[in-house]
């Protein structure tokens, strides 16, 4: 029986809705599972610059990180003069300090200091800010023209009595060390480390500062940078931080020490700016130059003895090579140490073989029983300032019978009978007579700064050992081409000059400049051009070295080579690299060392007007200071010789006051000879250039100043020896043998028999 149309089944209906409720589905599975992707993929648009949001901001979502930093060090670096913050008794107080009564006083909320103002008469000055809060707070007042400055008295908050922080006389109102002078300006010396977000604002014209800061005090943003971009990114809806800028803020954490050691050392470090603008983040050495370990900031052996705040001292220790960082030891927003007893320490090493007798040979519990006593000793600063050395170096009291450097368990152990080698008796006695790290790289430092022959090759060893810390190397290098100049470019200098490290390779190109004794204004043979075209093939690469401290070293040293050895493209690498250079000084543009460092760029580039210029501007900003006066001499010499006089006498005149001050300084001794020698005052020329190496005997240039003088005097007897000496010194000089085989001849002319011989 067949069916007809109304007999057929009908087609659901819900199968047409079902495929695309199932197809939306999958859309909608396929979209959700892209969104991730979608998100990860869009970006903040490249070149974005972070914005200062200021610690309240901040606070909103890490309220426990800011309860620690309150009260911290940082969190006091810096605050307004108000009886909240300022310690010390203004109550009608006063204190003497070489004449000089100053007297402190209050009135209402403001606080006032009456002291020396900068013409030698008292005065009274308003204490706008103060400045830390243990174990001592200073303060700060403005003068004219912007100038902040620390005054002279300081509240030690230990004991609650007023003190003079630096206790040496100053030799005037015009000393640099005087309250109101450039060594106590907190535009220049200190704000850059205890504010946040700081700009100088300094006019060379006028001679000014409209300084700027967005927070007192060490905030949030001066150690993780500007957070405007960590805030756009934390509140918007993304299920990621960005894929460009990550959670927009410095990486301090994971991996590697180095990004967070190098946010601290900028401010926990003795060290020079060589580019503007460092943000949290940055390369240390893409704005910084580290001080290398060379008296007076450091020991012989490396232990500190000037303020060298921690970094250079810890690229010394193993923990250094071993990758530990600064938050190993220290809370990073409370600043204290995480423990108060050897806890600190035998986090890694191991409680039952280091803080045991059998370790440190002290009763248990003891002062000698303590892991920072021995190996981080204190050294007192500002005279109530105790810090510790971060070098964490073994006690060698054989080091100080050696060369002199202090060592940690005498300084305990002090009794007459306690002597260093009654200490390194005791060591053997209990370690053996070998040390890990025998011979210490002190030994080998020393030897070098004192000329010894034989220090040349264990000092070579030194540039190139990875038992040492990169500062080690570098210092070692430094004194390599300080003292033992080839001639040539040596083979340690070439694998310094490739070093993976950027302190390293930067003393070595300094070194490059030790190598040329050419003027690049004055006219050279062609075995000169040769020679300057030799050195330039190692100078070169360094132009485009991936580190601002390297290349910008080079640069600088690229100008004191003829410029004609260049070619065109050279030159523009030369050329675009030197005004980095330029940018750099310019941070500094408020300190006379900046424009003598411009004046002999300029001079170097044959620019002569520009170098007259910067001299000038340094004997403006510090008229009572030697060194411009002598360069601006020499410049002026031929054009306008009477001021030439003029300068060299005013310079005469701080060089005998220098003289005075300091008459143990080999370096005022021999500038003072040299320059009674141009005036033409020859027998005082003689008796400094003979003092200069008499105090410093192991100095070539003072020792070459001597055989100059006994040259000029026609003294045979002496020049010959002395010359013989200078060569000894430094055997590979081809000048020296030179000066030497000069006056061998003139005397055995002089000597010669006049007439028939039979």
């Amino acid at each position: 029986m067949s069916q007809t149309a109304n007999d057929k089944k009908p087609v659901p209906v819900q199968s047409g809705c079902k495929k695309r409720i199932a197809l939306i589905l999958f859309a909608g599975i396929v979209l959700f599972s892209l969104w991730p992707l979608l998100d990860w993929a869009i970006a903040l648009p490249e070149g974005r610059k972070a914005n200062y949001v200021g610690r309240q901001k901040c606070a909103e979502c890490h309220k426990a990180e800011m309860d620690k930093w309150h009260g911290s060090d940082h969190d006091r670096a810096m605050d307004l003069a108000t009886p909240e913050f300022v310690l010390g008794d203004f109550d009608g107080t006063q204190l003497e300090h070489h004449g000089v009564t100053s007297k402190m006083s209050r009135r209402g909320d403001k606080f006032f200091v009456e002291t020396e103002d900068p013409d030698g008469e008292m005065a009274e000055f308003e204490v706008k800010w103060v400045f830390g809060y243990q174990p001592l707070q200073q303060y700060l007042t403005e003068l004219e023209r912007g100038q902040i400055q620390v005054l002279p008295v300081t509240w030690d908050t230990e004991k609650e009595e007023w003190f003079f922080a630096n206790p040496d006389e100053p030799f005037g109102v015009k000393d640099p060390l005087h309250w109101t002078g450039s060594m106590a300006n907190w535009n220049h010396m200190c704000a850059d480390c205890h504010v946040t977000n700081f700009d100088k604002g300094y006019n060379l014209k006028n001679d000014s500062f409209h300084s700027t800061w967005s927070e007192g005090d060490v905030s949030c943003e001066a150690c993780h940078g500007a957070g405007s971009i960590h805030v756009e990114l934390a509140e918007s809806k993304s299920l990621f931080w960005d894929r460009r800028y990550g959670y927009g803020l410095a990486k301090l954490k994971g991996g590697k020490s180095t990004g967070q050691l190098e946010s601290c050392a900028p401010c926990h470090a003795r060290r020079q700016h060589i580019y503007p603008s460092y943000h949290a983040g940055e390369q240390f050495y893409d704005h910084f130059n580290l001080s290398l370990l060379h008296p007076p900031l450091y020991h012989h052996d490396g232990q500190i003895d000037d303020e060298v705040y921690v970094y250079g001292s810890f690229q010394q220790s193993l923990m250094y090579r071993k990758g530990v960082g600064c938050t190993d030891c220290h809370d990073p927003h409370t600043t204290r140490v995480k423990y108060k007893d050897n806890r600190l320490c035998t986090q890694c090493h191991m409680p039952a073989r280091y803080d045991a007798f059998v370790h440190h040979r002290h009763k248990e519990g003891s002062e000698g029983a303590s892991c920072v006593e021995c190996h981080m000793p204190e050294k007192t600063y500002m005279v109530v300032d105790p810090r510790r050395d971060h070098s964490l170096r073994i006690p060698r009291p054989d080091l100080t019978m050696k060369i002199g450097s202090p060592n940690a368990c005498n300084k305990c152990h002090n009794k007459p009978e306690e002597t260093p080698q009654w200490a390194a008796d005791k060591i053997v006695e209990w370690y053996g007579p070998k040390r890990r790290n025998d011979p210490h790289y002190g030994e080998t430092l020393f030897a070098a700064r004192h000329g010894a022959p034989q220090a040349r090759k264990p000092l070579e060893d030194l540039t190139q050992s990875t038992d040492v810390g990169p500062i080690v190397r570098a210092t070692a290098v430094s004194l390599l081409t300080q003292q033992y100049p080839d001639g040539e470019v040596s083979r340690t200098m070439t694998r310094a000059l490739r070093s993976p490290d950027s302190l390293v390779r930067a003393a070595a190109v300094q070194g490059l400049e030790g190598l040329n004794i050419l003027n690049p204004q004055s006219p050279y043979s062609e075995t000169d051009k040769n020679r300057v075209q030799y050195l330039k093939e190692f100078l070169m690469p360094r132009i485009n070295d991936p580190q601002r401290l390297v290349r910008v070293q080079a640069a600088r040293v690229a100008t004191t080579y003829p410029r004609d050895i260049y070619t065109d493209e050279e030159w523009r690498q030369v050329s675009k690299v030197v005004q980095e250079y330029r940018e750099g000084l310019m941070i500094t543009a408020d300190q006379f060392g900046t424009h003598m460092a411009l004046g002999r760029l300029d001079e170097n580039l044959g620019d002569r007007l520009s170098a007259i210029r910067s001299y000038r501007n340094a004997m403006r900003l510090e008229p009572a200071v030697t060194g411009p006066r002598s360069h601006l001499a020499e410049l002026l010499s031929d054009s306008d010789p009477e001021e030439a006089r003029v300068l060299r006498k005013k310079e005469l005149e701080l060089l005998q006051r220098d003289a005075k001050l300091l008459p143990q300084n080999a370096g005022i001794q021999y500038r003072l000879g040299m320059l009674n020698y141009i005036l033409g005052n020859k027998e005082q020329a003689g008796e400094c250039l003979i003092n200069a190496a008499g105090l410093e005997p192991d100095v070539p240039m003072f020792q070459e100043g001597l055989v100059s003088w006994f040259e000029l005097k026609r003294d045979w007897a002496k020049a010959i020896p002395a010359a013989k000496r200078l060569v000894n010194m430094r055997p590979e000089n081809i000048r020296y043998r030179q000066l030497l085989h000069n006056i061998q001849t003139a005397a055995a002319a002089e000597l010669r028999p006049i007439g028939p011989q039979r």
